[in-house]
C-alpha cells in the first residue's frame, strides 16, 4: 500500500500512484504540525481549564468534515476538493466560492508555516529562513508528488518521535499532577469555541487527500479510507500531548506559555529536551508547509481547468506530471507573504477562510442520495453548523478580514459572469 506503482497518466492529467499508506501519510503531515507546538497556548488563553473541551469541540467538527469530505471525493476524485464538490451538488457558485477560501487561506496559512519554521531555526531571521524554506519545497513538490510523499513520509516519523519523547518525560516526571486537569470556573462557552476555532487551525489537513484525487489509485476506496484514519490518528496524538502539557503546566501556565512543549519540558526539569522539542517544531512546520503547497496548487489547477483562475496555471508538466506553473506561482506567492506577513494575522485569516470551505463541503454532502452514499443527515448538518460556529467566534479581525476576501471573491465572480454574458 506504499504508493510504489505508478499509473499512467494521459495528456493533462496527474499520475495515479498514491496508495492508502501515503495519502495517510500526506494527511498526517499536514495536520500533525506546527499547531500543536503552537496552538496550545493561544487557545488555553481562551479557554482556560476547559481547552480539553476546545479540543473535542474542533475534533468533533474536523471529524464531520473528514466524513462529507470522504464521501463527495468517492463520488468526485478530480483535484480540486470542494472546490468540485460545491460546483457539482450546489453550483458553481458555491464551487468557485469554496476554491476561492481554501487558496486565499491555505495560501496565508502557508506563510504562517514559512514563518513559524523561520522563528524555530533562526528567529533573528525569520522572514529570510521562511522564503528559503517556500522555495526549497516548491522544488521538492515541482519533481512530482511521489518524491514529496515519501519526504512527509518522514517527517511525520520525526515529529511523531519527538511528540512521544516529550509525552513520556512529561508524565513520569515528578511534577506531573493530573489535579491540574480539573474544569474551574474560568471555562466558558465562548472560550471553548474560540480555543477550538484556533484549534481546529491545526486539524484541517485532512483537505490535502480530498484535494490529490487525481494522484491515488482507486480513489473510490482509498480516500474515503485514508481520510478518517488520519483525521483519527491525529486526534489522538493531540489529545495525549494535550493532557500531558496540562499535568505540568496546568491551563494558567500553558496560556502564559511563548513556545508551550518547550516551556512544559523545562518546566518538568528537562531542559537537556527543549532543543529536540524546537528541531521537532520546525520540522513540523515544515511538514505541514510541504502539504499545504502541494494541496493548493491542486486547487488552483482545478479553478484554472474552469477558467476561474488564469487558464494559464492548468498546465501539467510533460515529465513530471505535476501543475507546475499553479505550483511555482503558489510558491511565488507564499515566499512574498512570508516575507512581509504577520504570523498571528496569517493564521487568523486562514482558519475563517478554511471553516468557510468545509462548511460549503458538508452543505454539498447534504445534497448526497444514499445511493450516492451519503452519510447519515445529521454530519453534514452538525459539521455545516459547527463550521459557522466556530468561524464567527473568532477573533473580529479575522472575522472581518475573512469576511471581506469572500466578498471580494464573490464580486469578481460577479463581474466575470456578467462580462461573460
Amino acid at each position: 500500500m506504499s504508493g510504489t506503482v505508478n499509473t499512467p497518466a494521459g495528456p493533462g492529467e496527474l499520475r495515479r500512484r498514491l496508495g492508502v499508506f501515503d495519502a495517510v501519510v500526506v494527511g498526517l503531515g499536514s495536520m500533525i504540525g506546527a499547531g500543536i507546538f503552537g496552538a496550545l497556548a493561544p487557545a488555553a488563553r481562551e479557554a482556560g481549564s476547559g481547552l480539553l473541551f476546545g479540543l473535542v469541540a474542533a475534533g468533533v467538527v474536523a471529524y464531520c468534515n473528514a466524513t462529507s469530505s470522504a464521501r463527495l471525493s468517492a463520488r468526485y476524485p478530480q483535484s480540486g476538493g470542494t472546490y468540485v464538490y460545491g460546483r457539482e451538488r450546489l453550483g458553481d457558485f458555491w464551487g468557485y466560492l469554496a476554491g476561492w477560501g481554501f487558496v486565499v487561506g491555505k495560501t496565508a496559512s502557508c506563510a504562517a508555516m514559512a514563518l513559524t519554521v523561520g522563528s524555530y531555526v533562526w528567529p533573528a531571521q525569520a522572514p529570510a529562513v521562511a522564503v528559503a524554506a517556500v522555495v526549497a519545497l516548491t522544488a521538492v513538490n515541482y519533481v512530482g508528488v511521489h518524491k514529496a510523499a515519501w519526504l512527509t513520509r518522514a517527517i511525520v516519523a520525526v515529529v511523531l518521535a519527538v511528540l512521544a519523547a516529550v509525552v513520556v518525560a512529561l508524565l513520569t516526571s515528578g511534577e506531573a499532577d493530573a489535579a491540574r486537569l480539573e474544569i474551574g470556573h474560568d471555562a466558558t462557552l465562548g472560550g471553548v469555541l474560540r480555543a477550538g476555532g484556533l484549534l481546529f487551525f491545526a486539524f484541517a489537513g485532512y483537505a490535502r487527500i480530498a484535494t490529490l484525487g487525481e494522484e491515488v489509485r482507486d480513489p473510490a476506496r482509498t480516500i474515503p479510507r485514508a481520510i478518517p484514519l488520519a483525521l483519527g490518528i491525529t486526534l489522538a496524538v493531540y489529545a495525549v500531548v494535550a493532557i500531558a502539557a496540562l499535568t505540568v503546566l496546568g491551563s494558567g501556565g500553558l496560556a502564559a506559555a511563548s513556545a508551550p512543549l518547550a516551556d512544559a519540558v523545562r518546566a518538568a526539569g528537562l531542559s537537556w529536551l527543549a532543543p529536540v522539542v524546537r528541531v521537532g517544531a520546525a520540522v513540523a512546520a515544515l511538514g505541514s508547509l510541504l502539504a499545504l503547497i502541494l494541496g493548493v496548487s491542486r486547487t488552483t489547477l482545478a479553478m484554472a481547468r474552469d477558467r476561474h483562475l488564469p487558464p494559464v496555471l492548468a498546465a501539467v508538466h510533460p515529465r513530471f506530471a505535476v501543475p507546475h506553473r499553479a505550483e511555482l506561482t503558489v510558491g511565488a506567492v507564499v515566499a512574498v507573504l512570508a516575507a512581509t506577513a504577520d504570523l498571528r494575522g496569517a493564521i487568523g485569516f486562514s482558519s475563517f477562510g478554511v471553516l468557510a470551505y468545509y462548511a460549503v463541503a458538508n452543505a454539498s454532502a447534504w445534497t448526497l442520495t444514499p445511493a450516492e452514499g451519503r452519510p447519515p443527515r445529521i454530519i453534514p448538518a452538525l459539521g455545516l453548523v459547527g463550521c459557522l460556529v466556530l468561524a464567527f467566534a473568532l477573533p473580529v479581525s479575522s472575522v472581518v478580514w475573512g469576511a471581506a476576501v469572500l466578498a471580494v471573491g464573490a464580486a469578481a465572480y460577479g463581474v466575470r459572469r456578467a462580462t461573460a454574458s
